[in-house]
């Protein structure tokens, strides 16, 4: 699923950004009510019907929970405006709540993981499930199933490729109940050690899950570029600006789920400062109207002359 599978709607209302936001909003805090009511009763019912894999899936859902409240927190903060001491603005603030989030989920799933595996240690320890378990598990997986159906309906009507993401990662969490309720089925039938198993898989997806957004957010702070898909994008459109003879070195950094993007543009040699200052007013202004762009800076040289301000200092006597 991806954002090609909806096309723009003019004259939908959710196309701005403030519904936008609002949709997110709202679709996130229905995921904070459900993994509340999720997170009390699978970690309740998981001790009191002595199921290792329902209290890990619990756990997974406080996970979810607290990710949430990340994401509100952050997405609260990202909005502020530009200020002295900032002033490309706060989107990153989202870029380092997903770096602590992702240590965050990397320990819990850890955590999960050592006490999946000093339970496998000693099988004989393993408790026989009750059977209540195993409809709490077949109840989650139901709401969260619900959930990611949902989620992914205001992500169409928004047009946010954000929030098909979070519906995805909703159906995620739908496996991995699935995960459990069938160890717990495995538990119920005479193989008690399936539901330390079942826990372990668990551990294992939250601490992969983990690894990744703070791997991934890590190397956003690092000003990684976006895909080449984008930067060719961004580089037609500054190469469609009436007066742009050519573009060359256009470089990206990610800020938040914005881009700062330095370019340089070729116009003739012949036309007046003012006039080059022009043109590259327009082709900043069409990057920004076309592109998740928050800033453009440009520079403007001669077309079909050797950017010499830019080249690499020859020392002399060498080469």
């Amino acid at each position: 699923m991806n954002l090609d599978d909806f096309a723009d709607d003019p004259e939908d209302p959710q196309h701005t950004p403030a519904e936008r936001a609002a949709a997110g909003t709202r679709s996130t805090w229905v995921s904070v009510g459900v993994n509340v009511c999720l997170t009390i009763t699978q970690v309740t019912v998981g001790i009191l019907s002595k199921s290792q894999g329902l209290v890990a899936d619990g756990i997974h859902s406080l996970s979810d929970l607290v990710a949430d409240f990340v994401v509100l927190f952050a997405g609260h903060h990202a909005k502020k405006d530009a200020d002295e001491d900032h002033p490309y603005g706060h989107q990153r603030f989202e870029t380092a709540a997903s770096l602590v989030l992702g240590g965050l989920l990397l320990a819990v799933g850890l955590g999960m993981l050592w006490s999946a595996f000093r339970k496998l240690e000693a099988p004989e320890t393993v408790a026989q499930v009750h059977v209540a378990a195993l409809w709490v598990a077949g109840g989650a997986l139901v709401a969260k199933e619900l959930l990611f159906r949902y989620m992914l309906s205001v992500a169409k009507r928004a047009k946010s490729s954000m929030l098909v993401a979070n519906a995805w990662h909703a159906r995620s969490d739908a496996a991995s109940s699935l995960v459990v309720g069938l160890g717990i089925i495995g538990n119920l039938s005479g193989y008690p050690i399936l539901d330390p198993i079942a826990a372990l898989i668990v551990g294992f997806m939250v601490s992969k899950m983990g690894w990744s957004f703070g791997w991934d957010a890590l190397h956003d702070l690092m000003d990684r570029s976006v895909d080449e898909q984008e930067v060719a994008a961004i580089r037609q459109t500054l190469g469609q600006t009436p007066g742009v003879r050519s573009v060359h070195d256009v470089r990206t950094r990610k800020m938040g789920d914005m881009i700062v993007v330095d370019a340089h543009i070729e116009v003739d040699a012949d036309i007046s400062v003012e006039a080059g200052h022009d043109i590259a007013v327009e082709a900043r202004q069409r990057v920004l109207e076309r592109h998740r762009v928050l800033n453009l800076m440009t520079h403007v040289d001669p077309w079909r002359r050797p950017d010499l301000d830019h080249a690499v200092p020859v020392t002399p006597g060498s080469g």
